[in-house]
Parts: C-alpha cells; sequence; structure tokens
C-alpha cells in the first residue's frame, strides 16, 4: 500500500496499491444492504471521473512529465457481509 484517503482537489483515492509495477487506484464501497442499486451503483461516471482527476493529480505530482507507470482502477464493492473486488472496473 502506498497510501489511502489520499485528498486532492476536487478528488480523492480510498486507497492507492502498487501491483508489481503497477500503480492501482482503489475505490471502496460499503453499503450495509443492496437497496438502490447497492454499492456498485454509487460509483457512477461522476465518481469515476473523480477518482480519475485525483489518479492524474498525483501521478504528475510524483511524476512530473516523465514516463508514468502503468495504472489501474479497481473498485472494492463490501454489501451485505461480502466483499468484492473489481479489478480494471473503470
Amino acid at each position: 500500500m502506498l497510501g489511502r484517503n489520499l485528498r486532492v482537489r476536487g478528488g480523492e483515492v480510498d486507497l492507492l496499491m502498487l501491483e508489481g509495477s503497477t500503480w492501482v487506484f482503489v475505490e471502496v464501497k460499503y453499503r450495509s444492504r443492496r437497496d438502490f442499486g447497492g454499492a456498485s451503483a454509487s460509483v457512477d461516471w461522476r465518481k469515476q471521473r473523480r477518482v480519475r482527476h485525483a489518479a492524474n493529480f498525483l501521478l504528475q505530482e510524483r511524476f512530473g512529465n516523465r514516463c508514468w507507470p502503468a495504472c489501474r482502477f479497481d473498485v472494492v464493492l463490501i454489501e451485505a457481509g461480502t466483499l468484492r473486488w473489481i479489478r480494471g472496473a473503470f
């Protein structure tokens, strides 16, 4: 793990992980019930845009104009006691 709850203006990354040389930006969503679409429904295009914005900022801050590493966006859904990790969710 490289970081957690990384906030920047206009976005946030819940977890920043490193898998090999790939930076993995993870959005974590918890819902105690599956009403209203559950946890997955809350990772809509607006949330994805905010996570991508934060990732872009963090990468620019760390690497500048140099070559950026491979990146992936995952989502961890926790619903009604079940955990599901979706690799490459968006």
